[in-house]
């Protein structure tokens, strides 16, 4: 295995690990907050809040900024070194903080516009909550920006352990103010939960940047740095490209306001649900092969398309059997979840569903996240835009096609649907600019997952009808079958795929062996 993606495969490992916490402690709060407010009014209220405040967070600081600024740092600390590329990040910092603050500001006063482009279906009351839930979110966007800066840099210099347990933080603070105000100051508590969160988490990332001797202290931007103005150049059409992709969750949410009280939540749960694998996997490789893929291109196209090729197979080889198993098992999952207080069966039964059609994306999502960040690397962002624009207009298509039939299972299918053709639209735009084919499946390997897969489906199938969902028993009793299940669909998943000799368990067991070999050095010369 080469060396580029023995490191990329180890820093995605890292970055799981890292994530995993995180999104426990995320699924922990959803529990926590559907236990106390259900699936309700006030609740779709206030993610309509978070979800404005959110698109503007992935738009700036996690979408555009990551996409333009981590290729140009990696390839400046690569060729010039510490010191430059210092220089270029406090630029950077102090561009992003100007815009952050004029996003603040657009969105304080357009507050009431936005929500009712969100959710035309909200009658006065709830409007009104959601516009004042709005205006208090919005500077969540100012932290959430300078940790997504962070990230990069941290990212860039080969750290990717801090940025992935850093969201835990958040987590924890939003778990903790929700568990003492929220039945003195209902939904309004959420809000000063996620501003507390975003503030923790920004603050463990620049703590990490300094210990790196690195400073993201604003420096006033140079007009004639062609690093700068590269980056800059980059930003303006992965910003307009990044916010079509962010029409995509507005879809679901405005159409989803002409459905059943609840059905906004409904989605928010399975959704929260689909982003622990999401998170774990998908997004933590496309993290680790963005710098990887930024420096190799240095290397040659051959070498880059490589990269690209095993970069998605590995992400699909973790995130299929995770498909699987969620389709199947999503109504165990959600019940011993989210199956109290306030959450009744009817939230149950949709969720359940919602999550199952949610799952069904999770490989578009995979190949279309990794095939994005190749885009980003190349510098391509009209086709990166091309790729984002296929997927709204699929989105929004589909969505209107599915709503009446299927209601919120139907936008749920339907986001789904729409991220697997993006991913076919971008990896065809990015065999246009690469002279080396990529040649991304083939027979041999295809066998050998589908053999994989058969094996976990077996399994799952042979549990539920030997040894059903015990949904009567104890808290304790249920989690087991879950857990039960999961070594059991993970062992006969692994299994097939040693028996087939499946090329991604070579690779993680190297970068495995490379990491300990590495730690084993460094504990050597730390003690001559």
């Amino acid at each position: 295995m080469s060396v580029i993606l023995s490191r990329m495969v180890r820093n995605a490992l890292t970055m799981m690990l890292g994530t995993f916490a995180s999104r426990i402690l995320g699924l922990a709060r959803e529990i926590i907050t559907a236990a106390l407010f259900g699936a309700s009014r006030s609740l779709d209220a206030f993610y309509i809040a978070y979800t404005l405040a959110n698109l503007a967070r992935q738009l700036l600081a996690e979408g555009a900024l990551s996409a333009a600024f981590v290729p140009v740092f990696a390839q400046v600390l690569e060729k010039d070194g510490c010191e430059r590329a210092e220089n270029l990040a406090r630029q950077a910092s102090s561009v992003l903080l100007f815009l952050c603050a004029v996003v603040v500001v657009l969105g304080y006063l357009m507050s009431p516009l936005l929500v009712s482009l969100m959710a035309p279906g909200f009658d006065v009351e709830k409007t009104n909550l959601a516009v004042s839930l709005t205006r208090w979110m919005f500077p969540y966007l100012m932290m959430v920006s300078m940790a997504a800066l962070a990230m990069g840099v941290l990212n860039s210099m080969g750290r990717f352990f801090v940025p992935a347990v850093a969201p835990a933080m958040a987590n924890v603070a939003y778990i903790t103010i929700v568990l003492l105000f929220a039945s003195r100051s209902g939904v309004s508590c959420l809000v000063w939960a996620v501003l507390l969160g975003g503030v923790l988490q920004m603050g463990i990332q620049l703590l990490a940047v300094s210990r790196e001797g690195v400073s993201l202290l604003p420096a006033i931007p140079r007009k004639g740095d062609p690093e700068l103005r590269r980056m800059m150049l980059l930003f303006l059409p992965y910003a307009a490209g990044l916010s079509l992709n962010q029409i995509n969750p507005i879809i679901s949410r405005v159409l989803g306001s002409f459905l059943q009280d609840g059905a906004i939540s409904v989605l928010n749960y399975a959704n929260r649900v689909i982003q622990l694998p999401l998170g774990l996997v998908v997004i933590a490789i496309s993290q680790a092969v963005l710098p990887e893929l930024s420096r190799c291109l240095l290397e040659g196209d051959r070498v880059f398309s490589e990269t690209v090729r095993d970069s998605v197979r590995f992400a699909l080889f973790a995130i299929l059997p995770i498909t699987v198993a969620a389709c199947i098992v999503s109504g165990p999952v959600i019940h011993v979840l989210f199956y109290r207080g306030a959450f009744d069966e009817w939230a149950w039964n949709a969720t359940s569903l919602a999550m199952s059609m949610y799952a069904l994306g999770l490989p578009g999502m995979a190949c279309s996240t990794v095939i994005m960040r190749a885009l980003y690397a190349k510098g391509l962002p009209r086709a990166a835009v091309a790729v984002t624009v296929s997927s709204v207009v699929s989105n929004l298509v589909i969505s209107v096609l599915l709503l009446r039939p299927m209601g919120f299972s139907g936008l749920a299918l339907a986001t789904s649907i729409a991220f697997t053709l993006s991913s076919f639209v971008g990896l065809y735009l990015l065999s246009r600019k690469t002279t080396h084919r990529i040649g991304l499946f083939d027979v041999s390997w295809i066998v050998k997952n589908l053999v994989a897969l058969s094996a976990l489906t077996v399994a799952l199938y042979g549990l539920s009808v030997w040894y059903p969902y015990p949904q009567n028993g104890s808290m304790a009793w249920r989690s087991l079958w879950i857990l039960l299940a999961a070594i059991l669909g993970g062992a006969f998943y692994i299994g097939g795929a040693a028996v087939m000799g499946s090329g991604e368990l070579r690779w993680i067991k190297e970068a495995v062996v490379s990491k300990k070999g590495k730690g084993q050095k460094n504990r050597d010369k730390s003690n001559d």
